[in-house]
């Protein structure tokens, strides 16, 4: 499979099977959850088995397995990585094993999303650890260069809007002292364990910046979105101690995270993902609502 082919149910198939089969770990009954920028899978006892969309893939992968053994070693509550040798070479793809958190899809109250935003904020990770720094604008260039549902105005559009918030960007003053971010926190990777305990999830985007990175989706959310109410996000901003909606810099990230979020969509081959990415950049060009934009 070249990685232009992407990856479909049987390739991804094809793939597990083979990380299964040099890890050592039965993957007979494994449950396909999802495939986004990796195919997850659900395997027996509680493991969850999530292989690289790239081939290019196994230093990013590496490094958030030392992540998830660093978090595990300050006894933080986040994904932990199985204690074997990871990541395995999947046919050439980044494969690694995670212990599962629970059986359903249930998200922390928002209470505990900022508690746990805010905790991971306090801790200081060890330069062994080699974290990158954030790079928010080369990230959303080579999402623009990979997205397959544009039109080539809407791709016109966005690269100039792009280049707008990278200018104000490099004018910001941020008011938060810089150190560890998740890099994609929101309510949606913050599950509760089967325990019923917050957990913090999805390391891939774990990263060294500026923590306002961390606050602006919840704000975005209850602002421009409506998924949040203004009950949630007051209580958001209580304990996590801090409101980026009353910084200047928010409209910029706010307006990055909109357009990150569409080209991560714009990047799926799906009819239902072209239509949610038209209007959603027809939003961002005519100041529209936002309230109907569909979660994916």
């Amino acid at each position: 499979m070249s990685q232009a082919e992407g990856l479909t149910e049987a390739s991804a198939r094809e793939l597990a099977d083979a990380a299964c089969r040099r890890a050592g770990i039965d993957g007979a009954n494994a449950e396909l959850i999802r495939i986004g920028s990796n195919a997850v899978f659900r395997l027996s006892d509680h493991v969850i088995l999530r292989v690289g969309r790239e081939r290019d893939g196994f230093d990013e992968a590496r490094r958030q397995v030392d992540v998830a053994r660093w978090l595990a070693s300050e006894e933080f509550p986040a994904n932990r990585a199985l204690n074997i040798s990871q990541p395995v070479d999947a046919s050439g793809h980044p494969a690694t094993f995670w212990e599962s958190v629970s059986e359903e899809e249930k998200y922390a109250p928002i209470a505990d999303v900022a508690r746990i935003i805010r905790d991971l904020h306090e801790l200081r990770a060890p330069a062994s650890l080699d974290l990158t720094t954030k790079k928010p604008f080369a990230e959303i260039e080579g999402r623009l260069n990979e997205a397959r549902s544009l039109t080539r105005d809407d791709e016109a559009y966005l690269r100039r809007r792009t280049s707008e918030l990278k200018a104000s960007y490099e004018r910001l003053e941020f008011p938060l002292p810089q150190g560890v971010i998740h890099g994609d926190a929101n309510v949606g990777n913050v599950m509760l364990s089967r325990e019923g305990a917050p957990c913090l999830i999805d390391l891939d985007s774990f990263c060294i910046g500026p923590r306002e990175w961390d606050l602006v989706q919840t704000a975005l959310f209850y602002e421009r979105f409506g998924w949040h109410t203004a009950e949630e996000y007051r209580t958001f901003v209580d304990v996590y101690g801090f409101d980026i909606m009353k910084w200047s810099g928010y409209e910029t990230l706010a307006g990055y995270r909109e357009i990150a979020m569409t080209l991560w969509l714009a990047g799926k081959d799906s009819e239902d993902a072209a239509q949610e990415v038209r209007k959603r950049v027809s939003a961002i060009k005519t100041g529209g609502d936002r309230r109907d934009w569909a979660p994916f």
